[in-house]
């Protein structure tokens, strides 16, 4: 059972009020282009609204196995269908909550045992609460046209450099962690992986590669982020 007092130390309601997000009419790529010109992952998503696990959400998971203990307390940033999370709180039986905008994905979490937040990655945690905070963002590289305003592709495209959620993340998980906390964040070599650690460094964060896996046309990495000083 969720403990009342761990919840309320962080500043948050196990489940909020989520929204139903009208369904999108159906559109078809026309753009010509071959789907073979696409990483694999980006064809395994087999929900219509809610980001799927798949290869990189297992990789982040035992990644973040291997570092987190029972005391820990854990934010899943973009928790989708909530794979990570539950992962983590039912193999290391560690208090996790995982935050989503998407309302489709804050159901799906929730319906699998997780407590879940409908917020804009960190926005509504104190300071300094989380021992642990992981994301898998978006981060193929899309181009503006390619863009569709739907939930799906919002949990897939990381804008035109792969980057558009990740460095945000960057830029404000320094907040929400312990002084020893640790955050862990999945990338792609198509993200740029030198600019990622260059922009974790402009925002005060050491970086190593605690996992990695190669796949057709890229290869996934799991960075720990580690507070200097």
């Amino acid at each position: 059972m969720p403990d009342p007092q761990r919840e309320e130390s962080h500043g948050f309601s196990r489940v909020e009020d989520v929204n139903v997000v009208p369904d999108r009419d159906e559109e078809s790529n026309e753009d010509g282009e071959s789907d073979n010109q696409q990483p694999r992952l980006a064809e395994l998503r087999e929900v219509e609204t809610v980001y799927g696990p798949a290869e990189d959400s297992r990789l982040l998971a035992e990644a973040v196995l291997e570092h987190v203990s029972a005391e820990d307390a854990v934010l899943d940033v973009g928790t989708g269908s909530g794979y990570v999370g539950v992962r983590l709180q039912s193999e290391a039986g560690v208090f996790v909550v995982g935050s989503d905008l998407n309302p489709d994905a804050c159901r799906q979490a929730a319906d699998s045992g997780l407590r879940v937040v409908r917020a804009d990655m960190f926005e509504p945690f104190r300071d300094g609460s989380f021992d642990v905070v992981c994301c898998n963002p978006p981060y193929l590289p899309t181009p503006p046209e390619r863009e569709w305003d739907d939930p799906m592709e919002r949990a897939l495209s990381g804008g035109p450099d792969g980057r558009a959620v990740v460095d945000p993340f960057l830029a404000g998980v320094g907040r929400v962690l312990k002084p020893d906390g640790e955050g862990f964040l999945l990338i792609s070599t198509l993200t740029g992986p030198d600019e990622v650690r260059e922009t974790a460094t402009a925002h005060g964060l050491e970086t190593s590669v605690v996992a990695e896996e190669s796949h057709p046309f890229e290869r996934l990495l799991v960075l720990r982020l580690q507070q200097r000083g």
